[in-house]
C-alpha cells in the first residue's frame, strides 16, 4: 500500500473511531433507545418501536401537552410511555370521548377520530408538579385514568426521536 493509501486508511479509522466515541459518549450522557413494549400508543407508536429518550428527567413545569414521557409505572414499577395531556393546576375530563381541560374541548391532532368513543371520565384535578397521561390508544391503555397523576419524581425522561422504524412518521406531537 502506498504512503497515500495508508494515510487514507489511518483517517478512515481515525474518523471511524471518533464517531463510535462520540455515539458513547451521547449514549452514556444525553439519550438512551427505548423499545416500545406495547400498543397503548397506536397509532402514533406501536409495540416494538424504538425511540431515543434523554437520560434526564423533565421537570413537569417544562412539559407540554402532546410531549411524550417516560416515567414508572406506579402500579408496575417498570418503565412506561405515554403522552402529557394535562398541566399541573389544570382540571381535565374525558366526555364522548373528547378531552376537555379547564371546561374546553382540546384537539388531539396526533388521536385519529375512529379513537374517540363515548368514553366519559371523572374529572380529575392535577396537582402542582404532577403531569395526567394518557396512552393513545385509549379503548388499551392504562394510564392516569387509573392510576391518577404522575409526579416529577417518577419522570425519567422525555422522548426525542423515534429511530425505529425508519420512515414510519408518528402523528401529532410524537417524535
Amino acid at each position: 500500500m502506498s504512503w497515500t493509501g495508508r494515510r487514507r486508511a489511518s483517517a478512515v479509522v481515525a474518523v471511524c473511531a471518533a464517531a463510535l466515541a462520540a455515539g458513547l459518549v451521547v449514549r452514556a450522557h444525553v439519550v438512551v433507545p427505548l423499545t416500545v413494549g406495547s400498543s397503548s400508543m397506536e397509532p402514533a407508536l406501536s409495540s416494538g418501536d424504538t425511540v431515543l429518550v434523554t437520560r434526564w428527567a423533565p421537570d413537569a413545569a417544562d412539559l407540554e401537552r402532546g410531549d411524550l414521557v417516560v416515567f414508572v409505572d406506579p402500579v408496575e414499577r417498570h418503565r412506561t410511555l405515554k403522552r402529557v395531556v394535562g398541566l399541573p393546576g389544570e382540571e381535565l375530563v374525558i366526555l364522548d370521548g373528547v378531552l376537555h381541560v379547564d371546561g374546553r374541548a382540546v384537539r388531539e391532532p396526533w388521536l385519529p377520530d375512529e379513537a374517540l368513543d363515548g368514553y366519559f371520565s371523572r374529572t380529575f384535578e392535577i396537582p402542582p408538579g404532577r403531569v395526567f397521561v394518557l396512552g393513545d390508544n385509549r379503548g388499551n391503555s392504562i394510564d392516569s385514568r387509573d392510576y391518577g397523576s404522575i409526579g416529577a419524581v417518577d419522570l425519567t425522561g422525555r422522548v426525542l426521536a423515534r429511530v425505529w422504524p425508519p420512515g414510519r412518521l408518528a402523528q401529532g406531537g410524537g417524535p
